[in-house]
């Protein structure tokens, strides 16, 4: 395992994150209040070609795909990826994640602090929160509570506008969805989305470091972020509390593919394995440097991730081997299907790469 942990500074986003925030690979700051703002109120543009248009985040929604990516664009197939349509989208910020709870009710997530919910299988999208609205909500909830720290920092991200992305969520129910971000954002739905109220102790993570990805198996929640970030939660998601890794870079996903097991990967290929909770940690040795920028289930629980090297990575024998026969361009996330198919989506668009291209 490459243990490199070169950070970016606080105040902008990793390299992988940088494509969620501004939709391409680069190290720059946060993208301006301004634009965003409007954005959120702007509705996304039909696309010519929309199958390949830059998508981040892809979900099974009964037997129909959702996939999401820059400029609010959601795209839809009811043939398993045969072909794609554009649904209406009401923001034109970029959309990081996407889930479903069941074929019907989804959220999806993205810059901004947008997040918008479909009940009718992605066909139709509202929105639900908002960067200003969030912002709005810990404000009201830090001075409820009489918290000076907790209301200045509130304040702050009122006046700083609507400029930071959720980058993942968890949907536990129709009904009851949580969403995570930059800077440490936090917040959680139990009525479907009709109000939102915030959610994790600042103590867990006081410096507001990203929270990149979150995963639910039984009672155990794990959140994973940056600097090596990992909080685990065995109530629910009730409390948490953080565990120490032998990495201190950036993780960008995580998988919990059995009781006891968590795993996570990131920043330059670096991943981890636990088979006790968080307890004691070995390396998974990744073929290059290249970041990790997502991960899924198979349905035989064994995890599959994909790089920025536009490989497809399989855990065998402590280490991540590439499973790809053919090259990918960089990819940015993947849904296991029916039949041994896997679903991907990148820069270039949506690919569907069968069970007999994979080794």
């Amino acid at each position: 395992m490459n243990t490199h942990s070169s950070q970016p500074s606080r105040g902008t986003l990793g390299r992988w994150q940088c494509s969620l925030l501004a939709a391409c690979l680069c190290l720059t700051g946060a993208v301006q209040a301004a634009p965003v703002g409007a954005a959120l109120e702007r509705p996304a543009l039909r696309a010519v070609n929309p199958a390949h248009a830059y998508l981040l985040g892809i979900a099974q929604a009964g037997q129909r795909l959702v996939a999401v990516g820059e400029r609010g664009l959601i795209v839809l197939s009811d043939d398993q990826g045969a072909t794609w349509r554009q649904a209406a989208s009401p923001v034109s910020v970029t959309l990081t994640a996407v889930r479903f709870a069941d074929a019907e009710h989804g959220y999806a997530v993205g810059h901004g602090g947008s997040v918008l919910v479909s009940e009718d299988g992605g066909t139709h999208w509202t929105a639900s929160l908002d960067g200003r609205r969030a912002a709005q909500t810990l404000l009201a909830a830090a001075q409820a509570q009489g918290n000076p720290r907790a209301i200045a920092e509130a304040q702050r991200l009122v006046e700083d506008g609507p400029d930071k992305p959720f980058l993942d969520l968890w949907v536990k129910s129709p009904q009851e969805a949580y969403v995570v971000g930059a800077y440490g954002l936090a917040l959680r739905t139990v009525d479907g989305g009709k109000s939102w109220q915030p959610w994790l102790q600042r103590s867990v993570n006081p410096g507001g470091l990203h929270l990149n990805a979150i995963r639910s198996r039984g009672q155990r929640v794990v959140i994973a972020g940056e600097q090596g970030l990992v909080l685990i939660s065995e109530d629910g998601g009730a409390s948490f509390s953080p565990v120490e890794t032998p990495y201190s870079g950036s993780f960008f996903t995580l998988e919990l593919p059995a009781d006891g097991s968590i795993v996570l990967a990131g920043l330059r290929g670096n991943a981890l394995r636990s088979e006790d909770g968080g307890a004691s940690w070995s390396p998974l040795a990744s073929p290059v440097e290249a970041s990790i920028t997502a991960s899924a289930l198979q349905a035989d629980g064994t995890p599959l991730f994909v790089n920025q090297a536009g490989m497809l990575l399989r855990e065998q024998g402590g280490r991540l081997l590439p499973s790809n026969r053919q090259p990918l361009p960089p990819l940015n996330n993947l849904l296991p299907i029916a039949d041994a198919d896997i679903v991907l989506v990148s820069g270039a668009g949506v690919s569907v790469l069968k069970a007999g291209d994979v080794k």
